[in-house]
């Protein structure tokens, strides 16, 4: 059964590359600091594949300090070609790369909405995060015991969503109650009467009780902006982008199929869509294993190539490859963040901010002073920076061609803007 089928194709048109994702984003925090949680039951390999991720420290990072927040939580370096196209025009002495930061939240039981297991905790703690790895077990094994005896994929991603769906359910009950309350109050109505509720807050009520009652996100829903700003303040845990991992034998990932995958595509386009990424922990527990050996990693690549081709799997997806780096790409575009670099001499650094920022945004990400006394920004984009240099860590050559540009405070930076921003605060230097 073909694997690739189950994922996004590769080339689609402008605009429609996140699907369902971007609409979760009209729920979100305003913020840079955005996090991704692991969700999912017990024994399906959250940990394991946090520590993968934490492990992801690529080689243009060597002198950034990654430290593990606490146990489970871990900022995973961001895998990005211009960010070390940079890096190695400037080879500056420090480097500093964009990162994502991942929770590897406990395993969720049945009947943790009422508080079983962990159930209050664990749900607080899906609360705190802004975006779901929503990871799911596809593979056999009699030494990793499956919670509820047996392994099946469909049964636990619909335990998953009917706990979240009832929090949020529950969440909802208050919610309507709140309101009431609020009215009686304001037009001093007596306890007892039913308060008239407005006509945007019915309808983004009854919009979301529809979804949750058939068990699927909110975040896939259809609203108006008026809705979706009443929808924002209820904090509910479905308004958080989804991405679907699935973790499979290494068997079933050298080859490229496992029995439950078309069920699993099924499923998740049955509950409102969702980006689906198969993986194996197994694998990808063996390719780290041999990062201080990178003949050793390469010639392990290249058996399980050789397994697939051996099954009559040939062609450019059959090569075998970590998907970490894929997995970090796909949260990052499931919070809908973006980087912009400064580079220069003594540093070339990635910086996190939210598709959609301001120019005067941006400069606040690196200090207040930037945003307080934003005068400009200076910006060059990346593809013309490295189509004109001319092998220079200088933006001497791309000014000569005229696309050096000055922006001002309504500029909408752009993924992989290069920028030196002009700031003046009373007291302070020019920059």
């Amino acid at each position: 059964i073909g694997f690739f089928e189950n994922m996004p194709p590769k080339k689609k048109p402008a605009g429609d590359d996140l699907g369902g994702l971007t609409k979760a984003a009209r729920f979100g925090r305003v913020k840079n600091d955005l996090s991704m949680g692991f969700v999912g039951l017990p024994n399906v390999g959250k940990s394991t594949i946090t520590n993968l991720l934490a492990g992801a420290s690529h080689a243009e990072a060597a002198n950034y300090p990654f430290c593990t927040i606490d146990p489970n939580v871990v900022r995973c370096i961001v895998p990005d070609q211009k960010f070390k196209y940079l890096a190695d025009q400037w080879k500056p002495p420090s480097v500093v790369p964009a990162a994502l930061k991942v929770v590897d939240i406990a395993g969720l039981i049945r009947g943790a909405s009422e508080g079983a297991g962990l159930g209050n905790a664990f749900l607080s703690h899906i609360a705190a995060v802004d975006g779901i790895f929503h990871l799911v077990r596809a593979f056999e094994s009699d030494e990793v015991i499956h919670v509820d005896d047996s392994v099946d994929p469909i049964r636990d991603m619909e335990t998953i969503q009917a706990e979240l769906c009832l929090k949020d359910a529950a969440v909802l009950a208050n919610v309507l109650e709140n309101e009431k309350v609020r009215i009686r109050k304001d037009k001093g109505m007596a306890r007892a009467s039913d308060p008239p509720l407005s006509e945007v807050f019915q309808s983004a009520y009854d919009k979301v009780s529809k979804l949750l009652e058939a068990n699927t996100p909110v975040q896939t829903g259809e609203y108006t902006l008026g809705e979706v700003e009443i929808i924002r303040d209820w904090g509910l845990i479905t308004t958080k982008p989804q991405v679907y991992i699935v973790n499979m034998s290494k068997k079933s990932f050298i080859r490229k199929g496992n029995k439950w995958l078309p069920k699993i595509s099924d499923w998740v386009k049955e509950h409102g869509g969702g980006q689906i990424i198969p993986m194996s922990a197994d694998f990808e527990q063996e390719v780290f294993d041999l990062k201080d050996d990178k003949a050793a990693q390469q010639a392990f690549l290249d058996q399980c190539t050789e397994e697939a081709k051996a099954m009559g799997l040939t062609g450019p997806q059959f090569v075998a490859k970590s998907v970490i780096p894929r997995m970090i790409r796909s949260g990052r575009q499931a919070l809908c963040l973006q980087s912009f670099y400064t580079a220069g001499p003594k540093e070339v650094r990635a910086w996190t901010i939210q598709k959609g920022c301001l120019a005067p945004q941006a400069a606040g990400v690196i200090h207040t002073d930037f945003e307080r006394g934003f005068i400009k920004a200076e910006v060059c984009a990346f593809d013309d920076f490295k189509a004109l240099h001319a092998g220079q860590p200088s933006m001497a050559k791309v000014k000569e061609a005229g696309r050096y540009r000055q922006e001002g405070k309504t500029y909408v930076m752009q993924d992989g803007d290069i920028v030196v921003f002009m700031h003046n605060v009373s007291g302070a230097k020019k920059k």
